[in-house]
């Protein structure tokens, strides 16, 4: 099977290519987007990917998206891109969040809490039991994800009451300030789109593909046009 990873949540995006067959994944190459050109480049990029290794469009049998929280403009594109690519070449769809790639990058087994800085001193989190299955296998069940003030989250989340839990980040600032706010915290590499397209395909191998008529972006919270900009009010009718 031929796998297509992306990635455009961040500032700096990418897009895998692999082959897998069983058990067995092999990465053919990954590419790396620019932020701010991710309306232009992605769609040209996977294209440029599958003539360098010799493969058609209908070839693709598996599409993985990471699907926010991130960037708004960057997860509207992958996940039209993923929808227009599976609908031309009838591939199926994973969609795989940040957070719980994010959570599956530190290869720690148990309860764990994975952040990302949500801006306006604000963290995503998600909270994932994550449990080994099988070599190299994770499966992961969520608790919830959402957003909360830094002060909420680290009363949240301080070491009594998250007892066992491990918080992971890859962001260094972040984690830093949690350290700092007594929060120990993992540092991890950002995932790539290998890391989302490896996730993908366990997914894919127990039955858990996307409705790609229904898949939207995993935003957790509101855009700022909608917290910012309240709709305008009509006039009153002059009843005079």
């Amino acid at each position: 099977m031929l796998i297509v990873g992306i990635d455009t949540s961040g500032r700096q995006g990418s897009v895998a290519l692999l082959r897998a067959e069983g058990e067995e994944v092999v990465a053919l190459e990954v590419a790396i987007i620019s932020g701010g050109q991710y309306s232009e480049r992605l769609v040209p990029t996977i294209a440029e990917l599958l003539v360098r290794h010799g493969f058609e469009r209908s070839a693709i049998g598996l599409i993985a998206v990471a699907s926010g929280p991130g960037s708004f403009t960057g997860v509207r594109i992958a996940i039209a891109t993923a929808k227009g690519l599976s609908e031309a070449c009838g591939a199926a769809v994973v969609d795989i969040s940040v957070l719980e790639a994010t959570a599956l990058s530190a290869g720690i087994e148990g309860e764990i809490i994975a952040v990302i800085d949500a801006q306006r001193t604000e963290i995503f989190f998600g909270e994932y039991k994550v449990e080994a299955a099988g070599p190299e296998r994770k499966a992961t069940r969520v608790a919830r994800e959402g957003v909360a003030g830094f002060a909420e989250f680290t009363s949240l989340f301080d070491p009594g009451k998250a007892s066992g839990s491990s918080i992971v980040a890859f962001d260094e600032r972040l984690a830093a300030r949690l350290h700092e706010a007594g929060c120990d915290t993992v540092l991890v590499s950002r995932p790539s789109a290998e890391n989302f397209a490896r996730i993908a395909y366990r997914k894919f191998l127990i039955g858990g593909c996307a409705d790609v008529a229904t898949l939207d972006a995993n935003y957790v919270r509101r855009s700022d046009a909608e917290i910012f900009v309240a709709p305008k009010r009509c006039a009153e009718p002059d009843r005079n």
